[in-house]
């Protein structure tokens, strides 16, 4: 007499929402805590038994949502950067990479002032040959193209790349780790800007001054 809605969900289907939200609950709770052990203890001294005391899941249900340890790490690592890397692909490229780079500079800055914690596990020491993770490369990659649009205009000199991208990358290391760690100090508005600013005069030359870029007459 009276049609079912086909609206309503079925058992089933409440029931498989509810096995999914506790999946991704205890996944959240696991990585969370590892998160946080690995920012008191360091990777070398962590445990799987102080995870589980930490999170309040047992080691069998920690394995089997990660694997191993290395898979556990993994997959917090690999979460993290692909949240720094949302935030470097939001940025509006520009028709001169060198103001390409201070946005994605300023980009990683916020990301890390913003998500102090994760930006320490990102930049912890992982031990010796650590496995590539994907989105750690896909950030490489955002960060490298604009480098590589400065030497085909001939603004950067190829044998420079190196150190040009470690010095940025100490810059900004530490203008997020001294800003975290001395919110005593009153900061310049424009700190981030101007220091990146600078250093990319220091390595990339003009638009007006280079040459006529390759391939052109």
């Amino acid at each position: 007499m009276f049609e079912r809605s086909v609206d309503a969900p079925t058992p089933e289907t409440a029931s498989e929402r509810r096995r999914l939200q506790h999946r991704e609950d205890a996944r959240r709770a696991i990585l969370d805590a590892t998160e946080a052990l690995l920012i008191e203890r360091g990777f070398d001294a962590f445990s799987m038994r102080r995870l589980a005391e930490r999170c309040g899941y047992t080691a069998p249900t920690i394995y089997h949502y990660f694997g191993d340890k290395k898979g556990l790490f993994d997959t917090l690592l690999e979460e993290r950067f692909r949240r720094m890397v949302e935030s470097m692909r939001r940025v509006r490229r520009s028709l001169d990479p060198a103001e390409t780079l201070l946005a994605i500079s300023q980009a990683c800055v916020r990301f890390g002032l913003r998500n102090p914690t994760h930006y320490r596990v990102l930049t912890a020491q992982r031990g010796p040959a650590p496995r590539p993770l994907a989105a750690a490369e896909d950030a490489r990659g955002l960060l490298e193209q604009p480098w590589r649009q400065l030497i085909e205009q001939g603004r950067l000199a190829e044998a420079h790349l190196d150190v040009a991208q470690q010095s940025v990358f100490v810059l900004l290391h530490g203008l997020i780790s001294l800003r975290s760690s001395r919110t005593d100090m009153e900061w310049s508005p424009v700190l981030v800007e101007e220091s990146v600013d600078a250093l990319l005069r220091g390595w990339v030359v003009s638009a007006a001054a280079a040459p006529t870029e390759r391939g052109t007459s």
